[in-house]
């Protein structure tokens, strides 16, 4: 982590992790009076659903996994949370459903979370996300290759009529969302098939936001069976809607950059695990 522009390692703070690893639980990276930075594993939700429509979006969530779910993918991050930090219990705008939860991460998704310990915490980093003041960095291999080595998706996105998938296509419900990327590296597998390594700053924050826009201009995230095309040269197994070698959905949550009320900068980053090829 860099803290007021200074970089501190692991074992002094226990802020920054230098690998995060597959594991039962989720871990802290770094926490104070005010807040949490948790490192959520891939396969464990956010928080539980609270109506028919997240029940769907859980749905969704589900459809990712091409196997019935171990222990930690049935595993709740809020349940974990509150076992750790009772104090949660009251905290946010709906505590019964997702306590001290300021945003949320998709199942599938592994990286950073904030939760905040108290109320004035919540409000405080929910009007960072609000007022985009939050820097988002995100780590996806998609694939294919790119032209160009940075660019800027556009695009808003609704959701589809009668489904949990959302689109690009704009309409009355429709909401402005906004996507950076930068080519870190091109690959190739055996096959020859191509991917890219990207690092992904949304600017916004809409429900499947990076996974919608990289689909969109031809580039689904590698694994992503609900926005991925089956029709890759790399989907071996078209049931399961994965490459071979993919064993989940290839993006995390790697960063996130932001000030205290009282002015301390915040960078807290993790790298992905073990599992993100």
């Amino acid at each position: 982590m860099v803290l007021n522009n200074t970089r501190i390692n692991a074992d002094e703070t226990r802020i920054r992790a230098d690998k995060a690893v597959i594991m039962e639980e989720p871990k802290i990276i770094y926490e104070d009076e005010n807040f949490a930075a948790v490192y959520k594993p891939a396969g464990m939700l956010t928080h539980p659903a609270r109506t028919n429509a997240d029940r769907t979006q859980t749905d969704a969530d589900n459809f990712q996994r091409s196997s019935a779910p171990s222990p930690r993918e049935s595993a709740i991050l809020t349940d974990w949370l509150l076992k750790k930090y009772p104090e949660m219990k009251n905290v946010g705008d709906e505590p019964e459903i997702r306590p001290g939860i300021v945003h949320r991460l998709d199942r599938e998704t592994s990286g950073i979370l904030l939760a905040a310990k108290n109320q004035n915490s919540f409000e405080y980093l929910k009007s960072l996300f609000k007022k985009r003041q939050i820097k988002k960095t995100y780590i996806a291999l998609v694939h294919g290759e790119f032209k160009e080595k940075t660019g800027v998706i556009d695009k808003e996105i609704r959701r589809k009529k009668n489904s949990v998938k959302r689109t690009t296509f704009s309409g009355k419900t429709a909401k402005q969302a906004i996507t950076r990327y930068a080519v870190k590296k091109t690959l190739k597998d055996t096959d020859g098939e191509i991917f890219s390594l990207l690092e992904v700053f949304p600017e916004t924050g809409r429900t499947h936001q990076i996974r919608v826009h990289l689909a969109s201009i031809g580039h689904p995230v590698v694994g992503d069976m609900l926005y991925g095309s089956k029709n890759q040269p790399a989907f071996t197994n078209a049931s399961a809607g994965r490459p071979a070698f993919a064993k989940r959905l290839m993006l995390h949550a790697g960063s996130l950059e932001f000030s205290t009320e009282e002015g301390r900068r915040f960078k807290l980053e993790v790298e992905p695990p073990d599992d993100f090829v």
